[in-house]
C-alpha cells in the first residue's frame, strides 16, 4: 500500500484547524497580562487590525504557492524547490519549533483554567515549583490524560479530527460572539471604562504602589503622538505569535478532498475571525470592569479579567461562557498543532532530513503514527515542566512562524519568475511580506528600546542556542546515513 495520507478534509475542517490553532489560552488572559497596559483598548485594536492585514497579506503567498506544491509539509516544500536543502531544512526545523512548542504549552493552560472556573479542585498530590510556577499531581496527570486523548482521535483518522476540531471552533466562536452582544447591550459597560484607550507604564505604577505613592494610573497613561505609537507596537509585533496558526493550512494539503484555490478564502476568513476573537476579549475586558487598571496594579500574579468581566455582565452564566470558550480555544490548540507538527515531521522525513520512521503512514488511518507519537511525548514534558519553563521555549515559535512566512514570500517571488505566471499585485504582496517577516524576527532577536516585552529573555536565547544545535545534530546525522 502506498505511504500516503487520506484525502478527508473539507473547507470547514481546514477553517477549523487554521482559526484553533491561531486562537488558545492567550486571547482570554493577556488583557491583564499584556494588552490592556502595554497598549490599552485602542492600541490593542489598532495593532490587532495591522497585525491581521500583514497576515492577509502573506497569505496571499501561501494561497499561490500551495495549488502549486500541494503537499504536506507547506513552507518547508516550497523553500526545497526554491532554494535548496539546506535553507528548507531551516525553514522546516524552526517551523516544527512553532507548532510543537504549541501543545505543551496550551496543555499547561488547562489547571489554570480549572482552577479560575472550579477553585483549586486539581492542586492535589505532590507539587513543585519550576521557574516561579507551581506544578501540582492533579492538574499534571489531568494535563496528560488531555494530551493522550486528543493524540487518540488524531491517530483515528484526519476526517475523525476535522469533525472534532469543528465543533470545538464552533464552541469558540459562539460563546466569544454571546459574551459580545451580552456587553453591547449591558448598562455595566461604557467607554469611560476602556481608559486610558492607550494602556499605562505598568512597571512604574506598581513601584508607585509599592511606595505607597500609588493614587490612580493617570500620571502613568500613555499619551502624546510617540506613546501611542509604542503602545500600538508594542503589540503589533507579537503579531507573528497571535496569530500563528493559519500558515498550518499548507501543512494538511495533501488531506483536502477541494481544490487548492480555496486556501486563500479559507486563510483569510480564520485570520478575520482571530482578530475578532482577540480584540473582542480585550475590549469586552475593559468596558466591563471599571477598575481594570487598579486590579493589574495591585494583583499578586496575572490576573484573569475577562473571567471577571463575563461574571459581571452575565453572572454564573457568563463564567461558563468563559469556560466553554477558553477549554475549546486549548483543545483546537492541541489538535491543529498535532496536526501539523506531524505532517511537517512527516513530510521532513520523506525527504530523508528526520528518521524515516517519521514518514511512515498507519496502514488503516492513514496518519502519521509514528511522528504523532513523538509529538505526544514531546507534549507530556509540558505539564511536567510548568508553563513558565515552557515560556522559554514558546518565544521560539513567533521565530519559527516568522521564517515560514518569509521563506514562502521569497519562494513565491522566485516561482513566479520561474513560472512567468503571477501578478504585479502578488509581487507586490510578496515583497511586503518578505519585509515584514525579516521585521518581525529582528524584533524578537535584537533588544529596541520601547519593545522590551517582545524580544528574547536570556532563558529563551539559550533555548534557542540548544534547538539550533540539535538540528545541526540531526541533519549531519542523516547526512551521515544518506
Amino acid at each position: 500500500m502506498k505511504n500516503t495520507l487520506n484525502k478527508q478534509l473539507n473547507p470547514m475542517h481546514v477553517w477549523a484547524i487554521a482559526f484553533g490553532c491561531i486562537i488558545g489560552w492567550g486571547s482570554f488572559i493577556n488583557p491583564g497580562k499584556k494588552f490592556l497596559f502595554n497598549s490599552g483598548v485602542a492600541g490593542t485594536a489598532i495593532a490587532m487590525v495591522l497585525g491581521a492585514l500583514v497576515m492577509i497579506i502573506i497569505a496571499y503567498s501561501y494561497a499561490y504557492m500551495v495549488p502549486k506544491y500541494p503537499k504536506a509539509g507547506g513552507e518547508f516544500i516550497f523553500t526545497k524547490v526554491c532554494f535548496g536543502k539546506v535553507a528548507a531544512y531551516v525553514c522546516g526545523w524552526f517551523l516544527l519549533a512553532a507548532y510543537l512548542t504549541n501543545v505543551p504549552m496550551n496543555s499547561t493552560a488547562i489547571g489554570l483554567i480549572m482552577h479560575g472556573l472550579f477553585g483549586p479542585v486539581l492542586r492535589f498530590g505532590f507539587h513543585y515549583t519550576v521557574a516561579g510556577f507551581d506544578v501540582y499531581a492533579g492538574e499534571m496527570f489531568f494535563a496528560m490524560a488531555i494530551l493522550i486523548l486528543f493524540y487518540l482521535f488524531n491517530t483515528r483518522g484526519v476526517r475523525v479530527a476535522g469533525i472534532i476540531q469543528t465543533c470545538l471552533a464552533a464552541g469558540l466562536v459562539v460563546s466569544v460572539s454571546i459574551l459580545t452582544v451580552a456587553a453591547l447591550l449591558s448598562d455595566y459597560t461604557s467607554v469611560a471604562n476602556m481608559l486610558p484607550l492607550w494602556g499605562f507604564d505598568k512597571k512604574l505604577a506598581i513601584e508607585a504602589a509599592k511606595m505607597g505613592t500609588y493614587n490612580g494610573v493617570t500620571p502613568f497613561v500613555h499619551e502624546g503622538g510617540q506613546a501611542v505609537a509604542e503602545a500600538i507596537l508594542a503589540t503589533f509585533a507579537i503579531a507573528p505569535w497571535a496569530y500563528v496558526g493559519f500558515d498550518t493550512i499548507p501543512q494538511a494539503a495533501e488531506e483536502f478532498k477541494f481544490s487548492h484555490k480555496k486556501v486563500s478564502f479559507i486563510m483569510i476568513v480564520a485570520i478575520l475571525f482571530g482578530c475578532f476573537v482577540y480584540t473582542a476579549n480585550n475590549t469586552i475586558t475593559a468596558a466591563a470592569l471599571a477598575n481594570w487598571p487598579d486590579l493589574i496594579v495591585n494583583s499578586e500574579g496575572t490576573p484573569w479579567l475577562l473571567l471577571a468581566a463575563a461574571e459581571k455582565l452575565l453572572g454564573g452564566f457568563g463564567k461558563a461562557l468563559v469556560g466553554v470558550a477558553v477549554m475549546c480555544a486549548v483543545l483546537t490548540g492541541i489538535m491543529g498543532f498535532y496536526m501539523a507538527s506531524s505532517r511537517l515531521m512527516y513530510s521532513i522525513s520523506q525527504y530523508g532530513y528526520l528518521p524515516a520512521c517519521f514518514g511512515e503512514v498507519d496502514a488503516k488511518y492513514r496518519t502519521p503514527k509514528k511522528a504523532m507519537f513523538f509529538c505526544l511525548l514531546v507534549s507530556l514534558t509540558g505539564p511536567v515542566l510548568g508553563r513558565e519553563a515552557l515560556g522559554w521555549f514558546l518565544d521560539m515559535s513567533a521565530i519559527g512562524a516568522s521564517i515560514g512566512y518569509g521563506a514562502t514570500c521569497l519562494a513565491t517571488l522566485v516561482t513566479m519568475k520561474k513560472d512567468g505566471d503571477g501578478s504585479l499585485f502578488l509581487k507586490i504582496m510578496a515583497i511586503i511580506g518578505a519585509f515584514f517577516s525579516l521585521a518581525f524576527i529582528v524584533l524578537q532577536l535584537v533588544p529596541i528600546p520601547g519593545f522590551e516585552s517582545v524580544h528574547f529573555g536570556r532563558e529563551s536565547y539559550i533555548m534557542l542556542g540548544i534547538w539550533c544545535v540539535l538540528g545541526i545534530v540531526f541533519y549531519i546525522w542523516e547526512e551521515n546515513n544518506l
